[in-house]
Formats: C-alpha cells, sequence, structure tokens
C-alpha cells in the first residue's frame, strides 16, 4: 500500500496497448466495486462516515457517493462514445457536486445500492463491447485530451480502487474493525 494518503494505491498510469489480460482484470474490478465499497463501508458509525480520510480531504460519506456520481458520468460517457463520433463529453464540479445536500444528507448505503445496480448494467455493456468498440474515444473539453474507452475502462477501474483504499486505508489507520 502506498503512504501517500491522496493516492493510496498510486495514480493511473496506461503505457502502450491495453491488453486482453489488463481488460478483463479491469473488467472484473468493475464488477466488484459494489461489493468492495460494501465491505469497506461495513459498520461505520456515522461519526467515522463524516471523518475525512485524510487531512482536508473528503469525508468517507463524501467519497462513497462521489463514487456513485463519477461512475454514472463514465456510464454516460462510454454510451455517448459507442454512439456517437469522439463525442465531447460534460465536465463536472466534483468538489461543488460533493457538497451538495444529496452527498451530505444521504446514507450512504443509497449510493452502494446505486453502484450494484449501475455497475450491473455497465458490466454488461462492458463485457458485450467489441475491441473496434474499445478503441472508440470521446473528448474531455476541460483537459482537452481524448480518451479511448479501453484505457478509460481502466482509468475508472483504477478509481473504484483508489477511493475503496481510501476507506479501508482511514479504517486501518484508526484501528476501526
Amino acid at each position: 500500500m502506498n503512504t501517500d494518503l491522496r493516492y493510496p494505491v498510486g495514480r493511473f498510469h496506461q503505457a502502450g496497448p491495453v491488453t486482453a489480460q489488463q481488460k478483463e482484470q479491469w473488467l472484473s474490478e468493475i464488477e466488484e466495486l459494489p461489493e468492495k465499497l460494501k465491505a469497506a463501508l461495513d459498520g461505520l458509525s456515522d461519526a467515522q462516515l463524516n471523518e475525512p480520510y485524510r487531512p482536508g480531504g473528503w469525508t468517507v460519506k463524501q467519497v462513497a457517493h462521489h463514487l456513485a456520481d463519477s461512475h454514472m458520468n463514465s456510464f454516460i460517457r462510454f454510451k455517448l462514445a459507442l454512439t456517437e463520433e469522439n463525442p465531447a463529453i460534460k465536465p463536472y464540479e466534483e468538489q461543488l457536486w460533493a457538497e451538495l445536500p444529496d452527498t451530505l444528507d444521504t446514507p450512504v448505503f443509497v449510493s452502494v445500492a446505486l453502484l450494484t445496480a449501475l455497475h450491473e448494467r455497465w458490466t454488461v455493456l462492458l463485457r458485450s463491447m467489441s475491441e473496434g468498440q474499445y478503441a472508440r474515444t470521446f473528448f474531455h473539453p476541460a483537459s482537452k485530451q481524448i480518451s479511448r474507452l479501453d484505457v478509460a475502462l481502466g482509468m475508472y477501474a483504477w478509481h473504484g480502487r483508489h477511493h475503496v483504499a481510501h476507506v479501508t486505508s482511514l479504517r486501518e489507520r484508526m484501528g476501526w474493525q
């Protein structure tokens, strides 16, 4: 485990073409994320859910809701890229979303249920895609980057690991069983 509290599993980096083995690993991670998040959150009190995972960072609750927000956006980005030629996606203000009432006032297990249903649908879509479909792209206007769907798959598999590790590393540091 990385000792950087902000990036406990390191940063995402993909060098070279995506291999079939990488893609299968990432698909499994996308599929398993809701259960891993549920396990990471299991038994935490309201006070623990409102604890930041690092000084100046989001609370555990904000992290859980952010995963749902982010992965809903990603699912839509995949569908746009599969049905349009290199569409420009809609960026959003993650920090501001994390401060909205639905994030602050909704129990975390609502987002776990949302992620469970979302990832079930997303996994069906991802496992049905051809190599040509994984080569499709979308354009991110904020970063000015074109992203291939196979690399975006890896980034979102990492994203899930990254945020679950925020919760599990906090639990470990705090001695929360």
